[in-house]
């Protein structure tokens, strides 16, 4: 199956443009389509990374052009493993009622369908491209997407989206800018093709120019601290499945690309490890996002903007893991991009379903919610476990990669952190769990609130299983596909 590649790509693109003409006269069709879709992607994409890994490869030349001049899809476990995740989120975000949770009018929420299969058309294109003006154009795709849907929040959201547009639009002129660079020095897009061509011009201004300007533009991107400023208003205000997307995955895109072209494009010629300025860089500043995102986290009043900032410091986990450049701490942190997927976009959609059921967003209002909604609950109590750490859940084991890796390079600033920024988080899930399970209903509303429809339930109980199962099972995923990836990028 050479077009594997694209295949996986394709579900997503037609999907969009079915479900835009299907949303013009009924918004549930469009919602079909989305599912059907996404289900399509994800069984080619399962399909894929049981066909590459541990160390497989396949290339897709899109027109029979060659690399060189053409455009190459690339498939390989890296790339797979985020084709997985991405899809998989798609599917139970396009399952679960986002009109409803957010009392969107019918016609008002006839874009979200499109939008969203078009941000993924974009996201799934950025983690196959197989150069690196391509990975623009997909950026670009996903980006635009991505203003569409968080404008869909109302007059804040607008705004928020505004204020996405101007910074993500700086993001991808430094990215373009030093590709532009890149291509002056090499003469090609390839990545393949550049990863022999750079080792010898290790030492030119120009490439070295060029590496800083990609990092921070897709540094920008991913919000990784103190790039993050435009995140916590487009989480915050945009529709609760939404910011699903946008949490569990269209952030890790740019975590995606500086994994690929650091490792894959420019390779340990440019230092490798903690020798690496940028990779320095990535390493502190994660750090430090790591523990600002937490302090922020506990201030907050607000469900979903609480959720916004905790991303900030989750991300810092993945961008210390990239930096470390050490084959336990980069399984952490690929590990940590799956994990994240499934724990916040959980707790997202079970904010959706309280916003359905009560309205309520303030943490204050949500006493007794555990007594009236026990299920929805559970599953947000098994994702905030899995957020503090706390085996054998998902997210225990990404941080015990990571502090593996940073004891391993004598780094034991990571360990200190990590477990400061979780005692921070048990902080606010602490303060959640005991409003929503300890304390009876104050408010009439809560008082009258039922479990929300079984496709909110349903969706929640899937990503509460998938966050045991994956630690229950990690070892199978960082055994077959991430160890094998890390031993490769850092070979």
């Amino acid at each position: 199956m050479g077009n594997l590649p694209i295949l996986i790509l394709l579900p997503l693109l037609f999907g969009a443009v079915l479900a835009m003409i299907a949303g013009l006269w009924r918004p549930a069709a469009a919602q079909v389509i989305a599912v059907v879709a996404t289900a399509c992607s994800l069984v080619l994409s399962v399909v894929g990374l049981v066909r590459v890994a541990p160390d497989g490869r396949m290339t897709h030349d899109l027109g029979g052009w060659s690399p060189q001049i053409g455009i190459e899809y690339v498939l390989d476990p890296l790339s797979a493993y985020l084709c997985v995740i991405i899809a998989l989120v798609g599917l139970l975000v396009s399952i679960y009622p986002v009109s409803a949770a957010f009392n969107l009018a019918p016609r008002r929420g006839a874009p979200l369908y499109p939008l969203a299969l078009l941000l993924l058309t974009g996201l799934t294109g950025v983690v196959l491209s197989g150069d690196l003006f391509h990975l623009f154009v997909m950026l670009e795709i996903y980006a635009i997407a991505t203003y569409g849907l968080v404008s869909l929040g109302g007059d804040r959201g607008v705004l928020a989206s505004l204020r996405y547009l101007l910074l993500g639009t700086i993001g991808s002129g430094l990215y373009l800018l030093g590709v532009g660079f890149l291509y002056f020095s090499t003469g090609t897009l390839n990545m393949a093709d550049m990863a022999e061509l750079l080792p010898p011009l290790a030492e030119s201004p120009t490439v070295l120019g060029a590496m800083a300007l990609i990092v921070i533009g897709l540094a920008l991107k991913m919000a990784l601290f103190p790039l993050h400023v435009w995140l916590p208003d487009a989480h915050s205000y945009s529709p609760p499945g939404v910011a699903a997307l946008l949490a569990a995955v269209q952030v890790k895109a740019g975590a995606y690309g500086l994994v690929r072209i650091l490792y894959d494009v420019f390779g340990p010629a440019y230092g490798g490890g903690t020798e690496l300025p940028v990779a320095t860089a990535l390493v502190w500043f994660g750090l430090a996002g790591i523990l600002v995102g937490s302090i922020l986290a506990i201030q907050q009043t607000d469900l979903k903007r609480l959720l916004a900032y905790s991303t900030v410091a989750q991300l810092g986990y993945i961008g210390v893991g990239i930096g470390l450049a050490n084959p336990l701490a980069l399984v952490g942190a690929l590990l940590h991009v799956l994990n994240h997927a499934v724990m916040k976009s959980g707790l997202f959609l079970v904010a959706g379903g309280v916003i359905q059921q009560t309205g309520l967003k303030t943490i204050a209002k949500f006493a007794g919610l555990g007594k009236r909604m026990p299920l929805t609950m559970t599953g947000f109590a098994i994702a905030g476990l899995s957020m503090v750490g706390i085996p054998p859940t998902a997210g225990f084991f990404s941080k015990f990669y990571l502090v593996w890796g940073g004891i391993e390079t004598g780094n034991w600033a990571v360990f200190v952190v990590v477990v400061s920024s979780s005692l921070l988080t048990a902080v606010y899930f602490l303060r959640l769990f005991e409003q929503i399970f300890v304390r009876e209903p104050e408010l009439e509303v809560v008082a009258n609130a039922r479990e929300p429809g079984p496709r909110v339930v349903g969706t929640v109980a899937v990503l509460g299983a998938a966050v045991l199962l994956i630690g229950l099972f990690n070892a199978v995923i960082v055994d077959n596909v991430l160890m094998p990836v890390a031993d490769r990028l850092l070979g």
